[in-house]
């Protein structure tokens, strides 16, 4: 079953090998973040610990807190684009659902001996405010993702935010479109080439998502339960999405 919405377009070669490079930096910054903790670790460390020097290290970060940042991404854009990739029948809270077993199921998303990295990544967050704002600012460029993921999923099923032509509902394949409408692209939104507008309830819905998961994830990593079984993230993130099931996230 294919997804409600289109694959972003692939980096180019010099994209991708800048993200290579910021993510052996933040490779490199885990590790001696978990071994010897933030305070003891310098930039010019993790510059050694990743082969560069630390004129390079400056050229990708700020800061050596900065140098996490790639690790806390991958994770957030991992849950969105399988949120993305659902089933096209999915609804949103099955979407969600799905998102979270894909990516927060120990040897899915992330094996399982990495958990242990993640924990304490989210530990040193809790407890350190210069990488708490970066893990904060990692979680709300997720968010926005997010609402732009479920924008997509809405406008697709015939949503809120769904043009009409002759009065009739934008959905793709609907009867009695009329012939330019259901031209190339099919759907209103691979037609205009615009992504649809994410309005002020779905950014609500997105955010609201986006909390049930990071709120599993951080309860998790302040305690020692094993990150498999029912205090593990994912089971943790799907409790707290059954808990909203009233939610409307079709909107």
């Amino acid at each position: 079953m294919s997804s409600t919405t289109p694959t972003p377009p692939s980096p180019s070669l010099t994209e991708r090998r800048k993200a290579e490079t910021r993510m052996e930096i933040a490779r490199a910054a885990a590790g001696l973040f978990v071994r010897h903790g933030l305070r003891a670790t310098r930039a010019e460390d993790i510059a050694q610990a990743a082969g560069i020097a630390p004129r390079t290290f400056y050229r990708y970060f700020a800061t050596k807190e900065e140098a996490v940042a790639p690790l806390y991404a991958a994770g957030s854009q991992r849950w969105v684009e399988a949120v993305r990739a659902a089933p096209a029948d999915a609804g949103v809270l099955r979407a969600l659902e799905h998102g979270v077993r894909r990516t927060l199921t120990p040897g899915v998303g992330v094996s399982a001996s990495s958990w242990e990295w993640v924990r304490t990544l989210l530990r040193l967050a809790e407890a350190t405010p210069s990488l708490r704002r970066v893990w904060a600012e990692v979680c709300q460029a997720s968010e926005r993702l997010l609402g732009e993921v479920l924008a997509q999923r809405v406008t697709r099923a015939g949503g809120p935010g769904v043009p009409a032509v002759a009065g009739v509902p934008a959905v793709a394949g609907a009867p009695g479109r009329d012939a330019d409408a259901q031209g190339e692209g099919g759907d209103n939104v691979a037609a205009t080439g615009e992504p649809p507008a994410i309005t002020p309830e779905l950014r609500f819905a997105a955010a609201v998502a986006s909390a049930a998961v990071r709120a599993a994830l951080e309860a998790w990593a302040a305690g020692d339960e094993p990150v498999e079984g029912p205090g593990g993230p994912a089971e943790l993130a799907l409790r707290n999405l059954r808990a909203l099931r009233d939610f409307p996230w079709g909107l």
